[in-house]
């Protein structure tokens, strides 16, 4: 995945809180392996409830970089990982206007260890998440390595784009009033599964069409083939399988890894919305 050289990135959809740490009681628990595969169960499933709104916390980054400085143009982000999740996030944004009515632009957090929310405060071990309380995503970029080295997926970009992508697809949901239809059930049929497998189907309708956002240069087939191995990664079979030796379908929350490389694979096939149904009774 490349991104145009002379494509301007909007650095203020990104702000960087790493190093600032949060306060209060913590939200996933514990670190290491063990406290990963646990909150994985909750990757990509936003934590719900709260109040209040995040502030951001401008720019500034670690050792005092500026990365509004720093990341200005799509060269900027074939060089820089910083600069690669701000060109992703304006690539993301930049299609979902024109797709949603109403839609309005959500800021992506990068954090590291611990941040406050306005859905109460979170770990790293929780994994990227959607907060609709203060419509942020955020992002401990430490998870990226994590996907790879513990939890075999095959790493590169698009990886990388395939995770902001599902965030931002529980945004819109957030949006059109889809969350407002999921309850706490789990099971290999719940509302949860339906909303995960949507939001992963949002993301491939953004693939689809990333080469024709102002960002993107280009997307190959290796590409996609790193987005459908991250997909497969965070499958509750896979991660229940790693993490206790056994599945238990009842206690599923994501879908599995067949079903969420299915449900991008739909999206990056159709390239629109309203083929991510999910929710039809027979969809699953």
């Amino acid at each position: 995945m490349r991104f145009r050289p002379g494509a301007r990135l909007g650095t203020g959809q990104v702000s960087d809180r790493r190093g600032l740490g949060g306060t209060g009681m913590l939200l996933g628990g514990g670190g290491g392996l063990a406290g990963l595969v646990v909150a994985l169960l909750l990757v990509f499933s936003g934590l719900g409830g709260g109040g209040g709104g995040g502030d951001g916390f401008g720019l500034q980054g670690q050792g005092g970089e500026d990365l509004g400085a720093q990341c200005q143009t799509g060269a900027d982000a074939n060089q820089s990982q910083d600069c690669r999740v701000v060109a992703i996030v304006t690539s993301v944004q930049d299609y979902w206007p024109g797709a949603v009515r109403d839609y309005r632009p959500a800021e992506t957090v990068l954090f590291e260890g611990q941040v406050a929310t306005g859905c109460g405060n979170a770990t790293s071990a929780v994994g990227p998440f959607y907060c609709p309380a203060d419509e942020h995503v955020y992002v401990d970029l430490g998870f990226f390595d994590e996907l790879h080295s513990r939890f075999g997926a095959s790493g590169g970009t698009f990886a990388e784009a395939y995770v902001l992508a599902h965030e931002y697809g529980h945004h819109v949901q957030n949006i059109l009033g889809t969350n407002a239809r999921v309850g706490s059930e789990t099971g290999p049929k719940s509302g949860s599964v339906r909303l995960e497998l949507q939001a992963d189907c949002f993301a491939g309708v953004w693939a689809a069409h990333a080469e024709q956002t102002r960002i993107v240069e280009n997307i190959t087939d290796q590409d996609i083939a790193d987005g459908l191995s991250a997909a497969a990664a965070v499958g509750d079979d896979r991660i229940q399988e790693a993490a206790t030796g056994r599945v238990d379908r009842e206690s599923f929350t994501h879908g599995t890894a067949r079903q969420r490389q299915k449900w991008f694979s739909r999206g990056f096939r159709t390239g629109h919305p309203a083929s991510c149904d999910t929710f039809a009774g027979d969809a699953l």
